[in-house]
């Protein structure tokens, strides 16, 4: 049975969260702050982590940043409205997507089980490595290097970026890469990918213009 932790300040939150959490048939833990938090998920690993940011002693930023250092468990990102910096910075330490308070538990849940199923799935039988003048990626190690230095990117900047490579020259909607990279499609935010896409470009550098936006549908990588 998967292992759900939800880590919220609010009792009645988590309460709510542990009624559809049990219902969709996971296990259901609880930390009531961040450090607790770290503390149950160093002894008990878990499969997927609800978290809030805005708590006491850690809030959810430090304690994403702390998980991470020995745990790639995917995270969930509890926000208020107008928390778009905690959003980004979530991201850039690697948070898997966000939900904005006061949320729906059913999205909540449609999230959770589109994460996890994303997580089980195979990874894809294309493995080859790619080069274009000095930029290479190698999905085996999940290398990126420009000028033979290696480019640090987020999990998912990096699938993001071998799903354009695999890709190339096809105009690719916000929706689909919901899809294909995070699971869903009906309650994908496409901020989440404009985001991203944000930030991948911020990583690439010279070749961020690789990646071409086409207004009103989506994205394009092509080669120039």
């Amino acid at each position: 049975m998967e292992k759900i932790l939800v880590v919220d300040d609010e009792a009645r939150i988590r309460d709510i969260i542990r009624q559809y959490v049990e219902f969709e048939g996971f296990e259901f833990l609880e930390a009531e702050d961040g450090l607790a938090a770290y503390q149950l998920v160093k002894e008990h690993p878990v499969d997927l982590i609800l978290l809030d940011v805005m708590m006491p002693n850690w809030d959810g930023i430090t304690t994403l940043r702390k998980i991470r250092e020995f745990s790639d468990v995917p995270v969930i990102l509890l926000t208020a409205k107008g928390e778009e910096y905690d959003k980004v910075f979530g991201f850039d330490l690697g948070a898997d997507d966000y939900v904005v308070k006061p949320f729906s538990p059913k999205e909540l849940m449609s999230r959770v089980k589109a994460i996890l199923k994303r997580v089980h799935r195979e990874k894809p039988v294309e493995e080859e490595a790619y080069t274009f003048r000095s930029l290479s990626v190698n999905p085996k190690s999940y290398e990126v290097r420009i000028d033979g230095e290696q480019v640090n990117m987020t999990p998912k900047e990096f699938e993001l970026l071998v799903y354009f490579i695999h890709n190339k020259n096809a105009v690719i909607t916000r929706d689909t890469l919901l899809n294909n990279i995070w699971g869903y499609d009906f309650y994908g935010d496409s901020r989440t990918v404009d985001t991203h896409i944000k930030m991948l470009r911020g990583n690439l550098g010279e070749y961020r213009d690789l990646i071409k936006t086409i207004w009103g549908v989506g994205y394009k990588y092509e080669e120039y």
